[in-house]
């Protein structure tokens, strides 16, 4: 058997209105978000410039380094030996160009001046030896002209006129060539065997630096404060150059990458405060707004369930001071994030 109800009209009336009301009054708006993520740090590999065989390992997995800090050394026996071959080309460079600046030695222009004038001397001689032999010649032609002398007497006197001329020529080019050697002793080296002297000088000292940066360059050391995650290579192995020999990560200035729903993030701003907590619990750490992505994308995967992957969502990233060590590379979170 149903029973039918019956109520006034003015009780349907005010009980319309109760629901009206009740569905018409908005919530208020919230102070403030939470969002999940991941924490991350700057990673750096390190890998030294050179190749070679690893003597000694200075670090383990876990240690705490600063700048500087040595953490490995290659072997420096070949680049050694190479270093001082490249000094003693730079002695030998350096030795010719002070040769070719110093000039002539002095002895070497007065023997070069004896030369020229034993030339002279020779060439004067020989001028007066062919003076007189033509001056011979002339009486003998004379004398055969007046029928006194005889043709040999005439054709002797020909040929030692002949002969100082030949010898006249001789002298004349052995004074020309000894001036010339006079000249260029006096003159010293030409500008451009300077140069190329410098050249090579400069060539040496550029070797030499090269091997002596590889010589600094065996000697790893960290160039970030960090921690040690991983220690990529062992002593004794033979790496070549820029190989990664240990990987150090700032833990002390970690970041969180949360993710927040498209109609908050115009709420947020980049440096206002936010907190960050772990699954273990205690306190929140404090952190700091660095970074909103400007551009939307789908919630990781490995953030929420399947619905809320589905969301398009920001990307923001939370930076925080962790020197006490609180946080490590990878671990989850939850970010709280007041909002306008």
């Amino acid at each position: 058997m149903i029973r039918r109800l019956s109520l006034p009209g003015e009780t349907i009336l005010v009980a319309l209105g109760l629901v009206t009301a009740a569905a018409c009054r908005s919530a208020p708006p919230a102070t403030s978000v939470r969002a999940s993520g991941y924490v991350e740090a700057t990673e750096v590999q390190v890998s030294p410039q050179v190749g070679g065989r690893i003597v000694a390992i200075h670090f383990a997995e876990g240690d705490r380094v600063t700048i500087g800090q040595p953490l490995a050394e290659l072997d420096t026996t070949d680049a050694g030996l190479a270093l001082r071959r490249a000094r003693a080309d730079r002695d030998q460079a350096d030795a010719q160009l002070r040769l070719l600046l110093a000039g002539s030695r002095p002895e070497d222009v007065r023997q070069a001046e004896a030369q020229v004038a034993g030339a002279d001397a020779d060439a004067a001689a020989s001028r007066d030896d062919l003076a007189s032999a033509e001056t011979d010649l002339k009486r003998f032609d004379a004398l055969l002209r007046s029928n006194s002398g005889t043709e040999k007497q005439r054709d002797d006197a020909a040929s030692r006129r002949d002969v100082a001329r030949a010898r006249l020529r001789s002298a004349e080019e052995r004074t020309r060539a000894a001036r010339e050697v006079l000249a260029r002793l006096r003159a010293g080296a030409r500008p451009e065997e300077i140069q190329a002297a410098r050249a090579r000088l400069a060539a040496s000292d550029a070797q030499i630096a090269t091997l002596e940066q590889n010589l600094a360059d065996a000697a790893l050391t960290s160039p970030v404060a960090g921690v040690v995650t991983q220690k990529l290579a062992d002593a004794g192995e033979t790496i070549a150059p820029r190989t990664p020999v240990v990987a150090i990560a700032d833990l002390d200035h970690p970041w969180a990458n949360v993710y927040i729903d498209e109609p908050m993030v115009p709420r947020i701003r980049l440096g206002q405060a936010a907190t960050l907590r772990t699954d273990a619990g205690g306190a929140a750490i404090p952190g700091t707004i660095t970074f909103i992505s400007p551009k939307a994308e789908f919630t990781p995967r490995n953030v929420q369930t399947a619905e809320e992957r589905s969301k398009l969502v920001y990307r923001v990233k939370v930076s925080v001071d962790n020197r006490q060590g609180t946080l490590k590379q990878g671990m989850p979170v939850e970010a709280e994030i007041p909002v306008k």
